[in-house]
């Protein structure tokens, strides 16, 4: 037995017992993120953060017909959005299938996209932490105030 088997093995293994929980549609975001981890663990394209070919849903249901469509496509869109993928996707020049050889080209303008996502996240972060500085900031001036209002006003024993 090859070790790529063993590890296919040990991977459909874990995978039934994650789908075969109580409640599936209740955990589904749960089971989906196991999903991934697990798609981590036996694939390198995923570990690595590498641009998926497209249709990559298609060779994972080939390989792995008892995959739930739903909780994959969930586990692919966490993958496909995470700040790793994206990044590393602005600046790859190719897609790779599941074994790790290359697909096809990544266009302008996925690479832009990916770019624009980015920027945009990096832009609502920094909005966030704007904010929640400035508001840190009112609060010390608001126990300031406080302070000196009770040492005005406060009776002294």
């Amino acid at each position: 037995m090859t070790k790529l088997y063993a590890s296919f093995r040990s991977f459909k293994f874990r995978f039934n017992m994650l789908m075969n929980a109580p409640n599936p549609t209740e955990n589904r975001s749960q089971n989906a993120r196991a999903l991934l981890r697990t798609l981590q663990e036996n694939f390198a394209v995923f570990r690595e953060y590498s641009p998926l070919a497209i249709g990559i849903d298609k060779q994972l249901l080939a390989q792995l017909p008892e995959l739930d469509r739903k909780t994959l496509r969930i586990a692919l869109g966490m993958h496909t959005h995470s700040l790793r993928y994206l990044k590393t996707m602005e600046k790859a020049p190719h897609r790779l299938d599941l074994a790790g050889n290359s697909a096809e080209e990544v266009i302008e303008e996925h690479r832009s996209h990916a770019a624009l996502v980015l920027r945009e996240r990096f832009k609502k972060d920094a909005e966030r932490r704007k904010a929640q500085r400035e508001a840190e900031a009112l609060e010390l001036q608001r126990a300031e105030k406080l302070k000196q209002l009770l040492g005005k006003f406060g009776k002294s024993k």
